[in-house]
């Protein structure tokens, strides 16, 4: 047969080259369809990530970003969390106070009690210091000792007990007792990073519950000083958030480098902020809700500064601002020099006399009170003369001791620290003070239920906190303030019931 007209038989050259282009054709359409989706997948979690933290700055943040938002984009999406939270506004009544109306509230002990038997997987506590056991000579430690033993017991049911507690402490005899039973404890040198101190008390129980409030893991604070806290159940929305707080703490203290990270991972982000409350249900009351902290050094991405909250709800009340905290100074009270911090005073003046809001501040009177304080409260109510009839009020709470519980050192005074308006209700862990918000770290809650709908035999944390202060402000235990006011101060007694107003 002429070559000319013989078939081109199967395998030539042109055949094979005609064979591999449309493979290769194939497998590009192929690729290409496998990496479209992923490619869509990881923009998504891009953008989501650009929605939530902006476009990053840098390589390190970027890398410290990529933790949890692009994950997303691969549909890692975490599980619903719970919004129809349980709450009780819990308080400590020292020994002997109101002794013929006992508090309805539940106890701060009681409420602890109550979430180490809920625990079932882990319990993260941020504390100043721990001495849940004493030796008074009143034995009113009982409260704080079967704390502790809850405590001691959690390993044995399983349960992971994780510690952030401030470095250096005075006394490790409790910590170190819980590290031997299985407890993992951290000691946080805030003051190498910051200069402060960790002066939080917060508690994160299974992701799902936690408590707040002015509150130490000390005995003194379950029977022997007047406290205020919030314990929150059934509420993983706001528990998770609460909870990258605490791993802010557990991270400095891991680092024992005496410094900060540059960014942090976005694992830690703010999950609530002033601009993007939670929307929740507080004992079936309609609440946005969300967590601040100090100082801003060691607040993660999105976080709202706690001081920024305390400024915004006071500038935020229409009608009425009452406030309960143990120290009131606009001073640095821990640095030298002194410096002026006007920033709490300045807004409460603004609120007072430009904006006709009622104001109301109950201090503490004890044995440690800055004796500045009450100079400068003073100047606050000389606002209330004329012309100007600013509408502030000061009254001075003390804690009656006998000569026994005299003996107790750093007790028997109001450690509350909180303020509720006619709007919303904030619950904090801090002293009102500069290096408060400066360099110690501390958080804050906020509550607005303003609007929302009451039902039958409900009641809105703004209430319940507003009867607990005007409690207090009524009670036998204040006394007011004036102007004319000299040699102030707390007695030799470390009693201020000898005072003349």
């Amino acid at each position: 047969m002429d070559e000319s007209t013989t078939p081109v038989a199967a395998g030539t050259p042109a055949d094979v080259g005609s064979t591999k282009s449309t493979k290769s054709s194939g497998c590009s359409g192929f690729v290409f369809l496998c990496i479209l989706p992923t490619t869509l997948l990881l923009l998504g979690g891009f953008g989501q990530h650009v929605w939530h933290y902006g476009l990053p700055s840098s390589v390190a943040q970027l890398t410290a970003q990529l933790e949890l938002h692009w994950l997303e984009g691969f549909g890692l999406v975490p599980e619903p969390c719970s919004t129809d939270c349980r709450v009780h506004l819990v308080e400590s009544i020292p020994v002997g106070l109101y002794p013929s109306s006992p508090s309805s509230r539940r106890s701060i002990a009681d409420s602890w009690l109550h979430l180490l038997d809920r625990a079932n997987s882990s319990v993260h506590i941020a504390a100043f210091y721990f001495t849940l056991r004493g030796g008074d000579l009143e034995n009113s430690d009982a409260q704080g000792r079967k704390v502790f033993e809850h405590l001691k017991q959690l390993e044995s049911k399983g349960v992971k007990l994780q510690i952030a507690v401030n470095s250096p402490q005075k006394s490790t005899q409790d910590t170190s007792e819980l590290a031997a039973t299985g407890a993992e404890v951290r000691e946080v040198d805030l003051q190498a990073v910051t200069g402060g101190i960790v002066h939080t008390k917060l508690w994160v129980v299974d992701q799902k519950h936690f408590y707040l409030g002015s509150a130490n893991m000390d005995w003194r604070s379950l029977s022997q000083v007047k406290e205020v806290g919030l314990s929150v159940e059934d509420c993983s929305c706001l528990a998770q958030d609460a909870s990258r707080i605490f791993g802010v703490y557990w991270s400095v203290g891991g680092a024992h480098n005496g410094s900060l990270p540059p960014y942090w991972p976005a694992r830690l982000s703010a999950l609530s902020s002033s601009q993007n409350p939670l929307r929740l249900k507080f004992n079936g009351v309609p609440a946005q809700v969300y967590l601040s902290s100090a100082p801003p050094q060691i607040s993660a991405r999105g976080r709202t500064d706690d001081l920024s909250t305390i400024l915004s709800v006071i500038g935020d009340a229409q009608k009425f601002v009452y406030i309960s905290v143990m120290d009131y100074l606009p001073l640095s009270q821990f640095t030298e020099p002194l410096r002026f911090w006007p920033a709490i005073d300045t807004t409460l003046r603004a609120a007072a006399c430009t904006r006709g809001v009622q104001v109301r501040l109950l201090v503490s009177c004890w044995e440690h009170s800055p004796a500045a304080m009450f100079t400068f409260l003073q100047s606050l109510l000389v606002l209330n003369r004329p012309p100007l009839k600013c509408d502030i009020d000061i009254k001075i709470f003390t804690v009656p001791s006998t000569a026994e519980q005299r003996k107790i050192p750093f007790a028997r005074v109001n450690h509350a620290k909180y303020m509720v308006t006619d709007r919303v209700v904030y619950i904090g862990t801090s002293n009102w003070s500069e290096n408060y918000f400066s360099q110690t770290a501390g958080v804050g809650l906020v509550v607005n239920q303003t609007g929302s709908d009451v039902g039958e035999g409900q009641q809105t944390l703004q209430s319940q906190a507003e009867e607990l202060f005007l409690r207090d402000w009524t009670s036998q235990y204040t006394s007011a303030l004036s102007v004319d006011t000299v040699n102030i101060g707390p007695s030799v007694h470390n009693s201020c019931k000898y005072w003349q107003f």
